[in-house]
């Protein structure tokens, strides 16, 4: 799985003491980058080929600031015009936050569906996970 690591801010805590809900999303969304410039190298978004068609979250703890979290990134389906992507967040040493993305190769102009070319399926391969707890 790709992994990157956050530090949350301070800022992102809410009332209740612990990062607020809103926040894991943003996360995961930056550590998307990498699988987005499969299909846009440069990430020059005149040139973009993926819209979201959903994600679902599942909080399993709290997450706190002062810690660092550590998001991992994997690919779970690949479909014909589409993927979806399995995305956690651990905070020392404990899954907190777990995520399903799926995102479609769009084409932005005809406002349809592309199939995945074979290069874009390779690129996503790389990253396939198994095990989605």
């Amino acid at each position: 799985m790709l992994e990157m690591q956050v530090d949350p801010r301070f800022q992102e805590t809410d009332a209740l003491g612990h990062i607020n809900n809103t926040v894991p999303a943003v996360w995961f969304e930056a550590a998307r980058e990498p699988l987005f410039r499969i299909f846009t190298p440069d990430l020059d978004v005149r040139q973009w080929r993926l819209i979201l068609a959903g994600y679902t979250v599942q909080f399993k703890r709290e997450l706190f600031y002062g810690e660092p979290v550590t998001i991992r990134t994997g690919v779970k389906r690949i479909g014909s015009s589409s993927f979806t992507l399995w995305q956690e967040a651990w905070q020392q040493n404990m899954l907190a936050v777990t995520a399903e993305t799926t995102l479609i190769h769009f084409d932005y102009p005809t406002r349809s569906p592309v199939p995945l070319a074979e290069h874009h399926r390779e690129g996503l391969r790389v990253w396939l996970v198994e095990d989605t707890h």
